[in-house]
């Protein structure tokens, strides 16, 4: 039976259960690891931790967040053209693997050098594995579907929920462990879930793949072929020698990294790659007139993502340690962990998704369609709601001197605006990156999309260690602003909503139809 005729998981190919499950435990050990960074790496060393400035840990975790997402466009590049697919995915979640394994067992090496350089190796193996199975696995569900239609949308779907089932039980599992048995325990039961994944492919992936995503696109020549593969091979050992480098020459002692640093001229590099992008597209990248005005209202969209990331990533820093040091936990005996408001997110979208869609569906079949500059200002602005509680949560322990630790609701209240602006703008703009883009840079549009995520995060993390028992001034003056930046985008972007719809319908409208130039 043809794979996109399969409908052995509920209605769909076999093989969507093992990219579902894969995927799930994937997450479950990225999300599970993610929020215990910044507690571990800002405790005390009485307690095990690192000792870390807040401000050095928060832009710690941004420069990971956004070197994961960064990673997906060489780890695609990787997979076309030497490993394929499937041994894309299969590399990756071994890197990962072994990333966890050195991430849980820095612990033995103790909070020297040896523990450090162990600890963050761990974390560059987890981004080069991700960098791997990420966009490989994703391109997999899609080779599931070769008729496209709304069987493959439904199947992306699913998968979906498998990425957000995954982070809400990841979160649960490892905060308990992490935070009430020890740092370490929380990052091995990350660990174990990556390794069930890495199984589950391994010994599922022949019975219900077949022999999908096994090879690549090769060239006639076999020369040509082998100085392509040749290439491949020569960047991925120039970078892990560089990876390498860094490593020795730090545990040397030779130079010192400041991450605030790093991450300020990560930002400024990724902006900097953006405008050159766009430079050339609209300069010299041979599109119409018409594909003009479409990639102008992808670089607008660009902006205003990066805009929103840089405040819906501050779930794993600011917030995270807002629910540590400021959040009445208690319920009786038993003190929540902090990292499990981490779960929150993960939680309304498996509930809020389905609702989300139908909610488009049915105003597409009144004939209402919402452009995506509305939908995008929609989201920034009910983040900006998210926000804006804060921002009086954190004035009540200003107001105590930090004695008082507020209720969890506010912290819950934030997480449920933040995810419902999730829901009106992450999809859309993954749907306007494929509608609006000229066809031969529909690939690159997407990099340009994760690219605004990378952004996002990196200006979270450096803004992200800006809640501080001892700077408590600091805490409503990062809300505030955040609060300001979100509702100001939303006012701008939808200002600039009907004359962007005047342009695109000038343009053939947002339908992906391309008029001729």
């Amino acid at each position: 039976m043809a794979k996109s005729q399969d409908t052995a998981f509920f209605g769909h190919p076999a093989g969507l259960s093992t990219l579902f499950f894969t995927e799930m435990w994937e997450r479950f050990s990225f999300y599970g690891l993610r929020p215990l960074l910044i507690l571990f790496m800002s405790a005390a060393l009485a307690d095990r931790g690192f000792g870390f400035d807040r401000s050095q840990a928060s832009a710690i975790v941004g420069i990971y967040a956004a070197s994961v997402y960064l990673a997906s466009l060489p780890g695609g590049w990787i997979a076309d053209r030497w490993l394929g697919l499937r041994q894309g995915v299969f590399v990756g979640a071994v890197l990962i693997t072994l990333g966890h394994i050195c991430v849980g067992l820095s612990g033995f090496a103790g909070d020297g050098t040896a523990g450090k350089v162990t600890f963050f190796a761990g974390l560059a193996l987890i981004v080069c594995g991700t960098g791997l199975l990420k966009p490989n696995i994703s391109a997999l569900v899609g080779e599931l579907y070769p008729d496209g239609g709304a069987r493959r949308d439904a199947g992306f779907s699913i998968y979906y929920m498998g990425i957000n089932t995954g982070a809400f039980f990841g979160q649960l599992a490892t905060g308990i462990l992490g935070e009430q048995v020890g740092w370490h325990y929380g990052f091995g039961a990350a660990g174990v879930g990556m390794l069930f994944g890495l199984l589950w492919f391994r010994l599922s992936a022949p019975k219900t793949l077949g022999t999908l995503g096994t090879d690549i696109v090769r060239d006639p020549d076999p020369a040509v072929q082998a100085k392509r593969e040749g290439t491949v091979k020569m960047v991925v050992a120039g970078g892990v020698l560089a990876i390498l480098a860094v490593f020795a020459l730090a545990a040397a002692g030779t130079f010192t990294l400041d991450p605030q640093k790093i991450g300020a001229n990560m930002t400024g590099v990724l902006v900097g790659m953006a405008v050159v992008f766009f430079g050339y597209v609209f300069l010299a990248g041979g599109i119409t007139a018409n594909e003009r005005k479409r990639v102008a209202l992808i670089l607008v969209l660009f902006v205003f993502a990066a805009i929103f990331w840089s405040a819906f990533e501050q779930a794993p820093t600011s917030l995270n340690l807002f629910a540590r040091d400021f959040t009445d936990r208690a319920v009786g005996s038993f003190e929540i962990p902090s990292s499990w408001f981490q779960s929150v997110n993960s939680g309304f979208i498996i509930l809020c998704a389905p609702m989300a869609a139908a909610v488009w569906v049915a105003m597409a079949r009144r004939g209402v369609d919402i452009p995506s500059a509305v939908k995008f200002a929609l989201g920034l602005a009910l983040a900006g709601v998210g926000f804006a509680l804060m921002i009086v949560a954190a004035n009540k322990v200003v107001a105590s001197g930090g004695t008082v630790r507020v209720s969890p609701w506010w912290l819950v209240a934030s997480y449920f605006f933040q995810t419902i602006g999730e829901l009106c703008l992450s999809p859309v703009g993954l749907s306007s990156m494929t509608k609006l883009s000229p066809r031969k840079y529909v690939g690159q549009m997407m990099g340009i999309w994760f690219l605004a995520s990378a952004v996002g995060n990196l200006i979270a993390g450096l803004v992200g260690g800006h809640v501080d028992p001892n700077k408590l001034e600091q805490m409503p003056q990062l809300f505030t602003t955040t609060t300001l930046f979100l509702f100001a985008s939303a006012v701008g972007l939808g200002l600039l909503a009907i004359p962007i719809k005047r342009m695109i319908d000038g343009a053939g409208g947002e339908s992906g139809k391309y008029s001729p130039g």
